[in-house]
């Protein structure tokens, strides 16, 4: 059965372009992250967040706008989804050096937070820095959203899996998702279920916690074919990374996103 699947997902994923600033996990990992943040919200929490919502659409869920950042990506945010750490600082993130300028998803997070809580935003604000949030949290998560500026966040390092051509940022983006066993929805029990999700952190260790995983020996796989042992070992990896951005972004929404109309 994973085979089967395995090939699907490979006739397509070959044919895909993927930049650095591409949709970290597609949409369904997105998705997911929402879900999962949904289920962990502070009941006053979730309600002002449906309230924000409803100014666009009335029946919004974090689910649903879990992808509006990538749908309206412009030169002015492309660089707000990563960060690139040089191989050489053993994944310290130096805000100088990586983000001088504020435009990486490390300063973007911290921005978005503060228009979400700050007491002179207005609800316009609050609802783009929502969506940002929603997204972002997810974007930095996903290994290779902080990954090496010399390949590009791993879109240079070509790979081929089932006799198709492919890179190993579109790997980690979409295919592992896709090709999950059993397909989106035993992922969210796997990923709802997860004990090994981190809590707490900052956007800088929560990039740091990103890279070091692309350093770890095997991540970038030894044999540029690569079939269903990568797909094994990448697995719990997937899993633990989009319930801890689940649970990190619940926790982000629960300390700075409080009624005013209570």
């Amino acid at each position: 059965m994973i085979k089967r699947v395995m090939n699907t997902w490979w006739l397509g994923l070959g044919m895909l372009a993927i930049t650095p600033t591409a949709a970290a996990w597609g949409n369904a990992g997105h998705r997911v992250v929402a879900e999962v943040a949904e289920e962990q919200l502070r009941p006053q929490v979730r309600a002002e967040i449906k309230r924000l919502l409803a100014r666009e659409v009335a029946d919004a869920t974090l689910a649903s706008v879990a992808s509006w950042a990538d749908d309206h990506r412009s030169p002015a945010t492309s660089a707000w989804h990563y960060v690139n750490i040089p191989r050489e600082a053993a994944c310290r993130f130096d805000r100088q050096r990586d983000c001088s300028d504020g435009r990486c998803v490390v300063a973007a997070i911290e921005r978005q937070a503060h228009v979400l809580a700050a007491e002179a935003s207005d609800d316009d604000e609050r609802l783009k820095a929502l969506k940002y949030l929603v997204h972002l949290v997810g974007d930095v998560h996903q290994p290779l959203h902080a990954g090496y500026e010399d390949d590009r966040g791993g879109n240079k390092y070509q790979l081929r899996a089932f006799e198709r051509g492919s890179n190993l940022h579109a790997l980690w983006d979409t295919g592992l998702i896709e090709a999950w066993p059993g397909g989106l929805p035993a992922l969210r029990q796997a990923v709802a279920s997860d004990k090994s999700a981190a809590a707490g952190g900052d956007p800088k260790q929560w990039a740091e916690e990103s890279c070091r995983l692309v350093a770890t020996p095997g991540f970038y796989p030894n044999s540029r074919k690569v079939g269903e042992d990568y797909q094994h070992r990448a697995g719990p990896i997937v899993r633990s990374r989009l319930a801890s951005a689940g649970r990190r972004l619940a926790q982000l929404l629960n300390a700075n996103l409080t009624s005013r109309h209570q």
